[in-house]
């Protein structure tokens, strides 16, 4: 006889509904929901959904006792800093989901660097902490190369200014400045191909899942300002185009050795390397599902998600990870102005059928009456899942072709001519 688990999601963005979608299609599973805004997509895979903060501590564990949550699964930073995964795990409620201190790999970037160097952690660039905005200005003009400047806390994947690509010296000192960030970051600036590999993790093991790249900049050709992720892209192996199956292995290590010196880490462990002509080399670790990653991932995920959950709750070995030999490319349609002045109110036209044969996740949307209208924050995403990257891309631009006026897309993530330039550019780096 199957058990029927129930399980709780924090969250309401294109992540969640991802993982709404790999827990509600599993008959062993009950899903209830939690979030800020009330996501359509997971509303209507969920038996219930409750409208609260998903850094409301005390709400969040309210909800789930009450609706006999077994297991919990967070997709928000925020949510981990506040320490909803402690509550929840005190309450009984089995969460797949690193505590605050452990999800500070994350949340705090200053500790995230300290704990690299002081584990001896492969992969840490050049660094320095600062508290004081004028010291670490004269670090900018000190340094012998570009650096990255990074506030220590959580900024949405925003916050990151690039010397030499995004910003000048000056522009940088004038950020800081302009800011006045509690501590900041300054690192040296990594040249190659970024690459992210997300790692299903507990009790000590770890369950890789094949690389993405995602896409930072708000314009094609990468371009304007950082967002949250416009788009990315997977292919039918576990490394990309650009890599080798010793980069993968490299970025699995030092995800490995991450897990070693954290003992009581759960959950999803996510490393966005930066594979440079020495390797990959760690540009931040998250301690969730990356958005839009989860995505990528989630949907050739053959291995019952939930399986992975229980398997962590109960100290069984985690099951090995089969995926389904796909490619996937994923784009985002985000309101006209996203992220700098990012306008509201545009009707969202598509939907699952005029999506095709690409996946639908909703994100940040306002449900009205009459229908669904974008917010300030990105909309939806549509994911092509094919044999090849191309075939993938092909898919998501069709479905694309109804999402209506008023939403912006990033049309250039997963095309073959850009996936190209990345082969190329590696192969330069590396003398080939």
């Amino acid at each position: 006889m199957t058990t029927t688990e129930t399980a709780v999601l924090v969250g309401g963005g294109g992540r969640e509904h991802a993982i709404a979608r790999a827990l509600a299609s599993d008959p062993a599973c009950d899903l209830y929901a939690c979030a800020s805004n009330r996501n359509p997509g997971i509303a209507e895979l969920a038996d219930g959904f409750e409208t609260v903060e998903e850094t409301a501590v005390a709400a969040v564990v309210e909800y789930a006792v009450g609706v006999g949550a077994d297991i919990a699964v967070i997709g928000p930073e925020a949510a981990l800093e506040a320490g909803v995964a402690d509550a929840l795990d005190d309450a009984g409620v089995y969460t797949f989901g690193p505590p605050s201190e452990a999800a500070r790999i994350e949340t705090d970037k200053a500790f995230q660097r300290e704990f690299m160097r002081s584990e001896s952690i492969p992969g840490c660039p050049d660094f320095a902490v600062f508290d004081d905005t004028e010291a670490a200005c004269e670090h900018i003009d000190d340094y012998d190369g570009d650096l990255a400047v990074k506030p220590a806390g959580l900024t949405g994947g925003k916050g990151v200014r690039v010397v030499g690509d995004q910003v000048t010296p000056g522009e940088a000192k004038a950020y800081l400045r302009d800011t006045d960030y509690d501590r900041v970051v300054l690192e040296e600036r990594l040249v190659g191909e970024e690459f992210t590999v997300q790692a299903f993790v507990a009790n000590g093991e770890v369950r890789p899942t094949p690389a993405v790249q995602d896409h930072k900049r708000a314009y094609e050709g990468g371009e304007g300002p950082n967002t949250g992720g416009m788009g990315s892209y997977s292919d039918a192996a576990p490394e990309l185009p650009f890599m080798t199956t010793d980069d993968y292995a490299d970025a699995v290590e030092i995800l490995g050795a991450t897990v070693d010196a954290l003992p009581n880490y759960k959950g999803v462990l996510y490393g966005q390397f930066m594979l440079t002509a020495d390797g990959p080399k760690v540009v931040e670790f998250n301690a969730r599902f990356g958005d839009p990653e989860a995505m990528n991932t989630l949907p050739v995920l053959e291995t019952r998600f939930l399986d992975v959950v229980t398997a962590a709750r109960d100290g069984d070995p985690l099951p090995q990870l089969e995926f389904g030999g796909h490619a996937t490319v994923c784009k985002y349609a985000v309101p006209d102005g996203y992220p700098t002045d990012p306008s509201s109110g545009a009707a969202v036209t598509i939907d699952e059928e005029s999506a095709g044969d690409a996946l639908l996740f909703y994100a940040s949307v306002d449900e009205r009456d009459d229908g669904l209208y974008t917010t300030t924050s990105r909309s939806f995403a549509v994911v092509g899942v094919a044999d090849s990257i191309a075939d993938a891309e092909q898919q998501a631009e069709d479905a694309l072709a109804a999402a209506g006026d008023g939403l912006r897309v990033r049309h250039d993530v997963g095309k073959p001519d850009v996936v190209q330039r990345r082969i190329d550019h590696m192969a330069e780096l590396r003398g080939e």
